[in-house]
């Protein structure tokens, strides 16, 4: 079995700059402490953690990672553009031994890979939530359509 967490960046304002640009507002942040608290008090951790480096992706982390124990940190840009089939194979080359793996970025690609692995109905995730999600799977390899049970929704 494997754990998948997906989570979309906190609420984000509008800026003069580009949308690459754009950085979390205050609601968006106390948000994101309040799960991260849950999350804390769980007890999950993370083995591998994926992170779209746009500014609001990158402040997500940073306070994630204040209530996450992350293991290892890879940001990518290509999570900010990417589509779906682009995640999943950034997840079938997750390496074997990681048990666990966070994705922060952005819809509406995240809710359709929560929809596709899981096969429930398209959940519009808002800023700030994270889907977890246990993989009837071994080996990220297999991980495709189907291959996963959506446990909880944090918010």
């Amino acid at each position: 079995m494997k754990q998948l967490f997906l989570l979309r960046h906190g609420e984000a304002g509008f800026s003069e700059g580009t949308d690459f640009q754009r950085q979390l507002t205050k609601k968006g942040i106390e948000r994101l402490t309040r799960m991260g608290a849950e999350l804390k008090s769980r007890s999950f951790s993370v083995d591998l953690m994926y992170c779209s480096t746009a500014r609001r992706t990158m402040e997500t982390s940073s306070i994630i990672h204040n209530y996450l124990i992350i293991k290892e940190e890879i940001f990518l840009k290509e999570i900010y553009g990417g589509n779906l089939g682009d995640l999943i194979q950034l997840l079938e080359n997750v390496p074997f031994q990681a048990n666990s793996c966070l994705i922060i970025g952005h819809n509406p690609i995240l809710s359709l890979l929560v929809a596709h692995l899981s096969g429930e109905n398209y959940i519009n995730l808002q800023p700030g939530m994270l889907a977890y999600l246990q993989l009837e799977i071994d080996d990220w390899r297999l991980i495709g359509l189907n291959s996963g049970i959506l446990k909880e929704i944090f918010q």
